[in-house]
C-alpha cells in the first residue's frame, strides 16, 4: 500500500510504499518527548516529493540516525540511517502519515534508552 505524509505546513512532503502494520514506540529521550510512532522500512520505499533541501537535521548519541525536520513548521516526519546489517533504512513517523488510525496498529514498545 501506499501512504502519504508530510510535516504540517507541507514543507516536507514523501510518499512511503509497504504494508503498515505495527508501529514502534521508543522510550528514548528523543521519540517520547516527541511522541513519535516509528514505521522502519528499507530508504528505497520512501520516495520524496519536496526537495531534500527542504529538510533540517537533527543528530545525537551517536550520530547515526539523521532526524529531520521542517524549519518552518518544526514537524519531524522521518529520519533516515543504516540498518544493522548495513542497508540505507527510513523510520517514519506514522503520527505524520495521511488517513493513518494509529489506534489499530500494533505497538511495540522500544528501549531506546539502552542503545
Amino acid at each position: 500500500m501506499r501512504y502519504h505524509g508530510s510535516c504540517h505546513c507541507g514543507g516536507i512532503a514523501f510518499d512511503v510504499e509497504g504494508e503498515l502494520t505495527q508501529v514502534m514506540e521508543c522510550n528514548c529521550s528523543h521519540c517520547s518527548r516527541k511522541g513519535f510512532l516509528m514505521w522502519f522500512v528499507s530508504r528505497e520505499q520512501v520516495t520524496l516529493k519536496t526537495p531534500e533541501a527542504n529538510m533540517a537535521e537533527y543528530t545525537f548519541n551517536k550520530h547515526a540516525i539523521h532526524h529531520h525536520f521542517c524549519p518552518q513548521c518544526g514537524c519531524a516526519p522521518l529520519s533516515f540511517g543504516t540498518g544493522p546489517g548495513g542497508k540505507a533504512m527510513a523510520s517514519v513517523n506514522v503520527r505524520c502519515l495521511e488517513g493513518v488510525d494509529v489506534t489499530g496498529l500494533k505497538h511495540v514498545q522500544i528501549d531506546g534508552r539502552s542503545f
